[in-house]
């Protein structure tokens, strides 16, 4: 078996749990490489473990690699999505940081869960993307034109509003006086999207969550719209820029250029224990339905 590893940071408390990874994955799978820059930060901090095991490193992913493991929370899954892209290769998130709704496994059961997932003991949860294009084609992100948890529109270099005129499907929609506008997926709608006041949306939800920030009409609320559709957003206001967030990728956009945002036509795998589920995740780490009545 051959298996990626990523991580973004090295912090002293998961320092521990690096090393186990490492040393399970390393006993278990055939084949281990690391993210180029990651090993450089492990060599400096774990210089005993690098010399003890022999490690390939990668700084792109094709489709020979059977697992792909991401070391710390959320923000560093994400951030591995854009190494797997439209290449199916299966991600499993390891937690090492706070909250962790999508890096599920914990690591209080690292060994476990690692031995399990080696042998195949898994299940995929198929998670679906937004694309996004540009008017003037010039996307900054490249080939990184997509996003698994949301797309946004928000202000730049000023306190004022922006004006995001909205399209589905070629029909106009609403112009949002707001912050900006998020576009979420069913896997976004826990994230950015829910902290604005969104609905949680189950991850095979077959739809889009459209949520404006801070809209100054009260009846400016989010909505919920096909999966099929076309987003289009044009923004105005004081300012002749405004940014553009796709996840953590952040870009500078004229006011000028239209943004069209769609479903991807590829998925991501997410590597799920048969022991969890996201209901089970909700009510752990949301605390959905907590009443000292219950």
């Amino acid at each position: 078996m051959k298996v990626g590893i990523y991580g973004q940071f090295y912090h002293k408390n998961s320092d521990k749990h690096i090393q186990n990874v490492l040393e399970t994955l390393c006993r278990l799978a055939e084949e281990v490489y690391v993210e180029t820059h990651f090993f450089s930060i492990l060599q400096s901090n774990l210089s005993a473990i690098t010399k003890k095991f022999t490690f390939k490193t990668f700084s792109e992913l094709d489709s020979s690699f059977d697992l792909f493991f991401t070391i710390g929370g959320d923000g560093t899954l994400l951030r591995g999505v854009t190494f797997v892209g439209h290449l199916g290769i299966p991600i499993v998130g390891i937690n090492t940081g706070r909250l962790g709704f999508l890096a599920t496994l914990q690591k209080e059961h690292l060994k476990e869960s690692l031995s399990e997932i080696i042998k195949g003991h898994y299940l995929i949860s198929n998670r679906s993307l937004l694309s996004v294009t540009t008017s003037d084609g010039k996307m900054p992100f490249g080939n990184l034109n997509f996003a698994l948890n949301e797309v946004a529109v928000n202000r730049k270099n000023t306190t004022s509003m922006i004006l995001v005129h909205t399209e589905v499907d070629g029909e106009h929609l609403n112009s949002y006086w707001s912050d900006g506008l998020i576009v979420a997926t069913p896997t976004g709608s826990t994230g950015y999207s829910l902290s604005c006041g969104g609905p949680v949306l189950a991850p095979t939800t077959n739809g889009i969550v459209l949520t404006p920030i801070a809209p100054h009409n009260l009846n400016a609320r989010p909505l919920v719209i096909p999966d099929t559709a076309t987003i289009s957003l044009q923004v105005s206001g004081r300012e002749n820029t405004y940014l553009a967030s796709l996840d953590s990728r952040v870009c500078t956009l004229n006011e000028d250029t239209l943004i069209t945002i769609k479903k991807a036509d590829f998925q991501i795998k997410l590597v799920q224990q048969p022991s969890s589920s996201f209901l089970k995740t909700i009510r752990q780490k949301l605390l959905w339905g907590e009443d000292r009545r219950n």
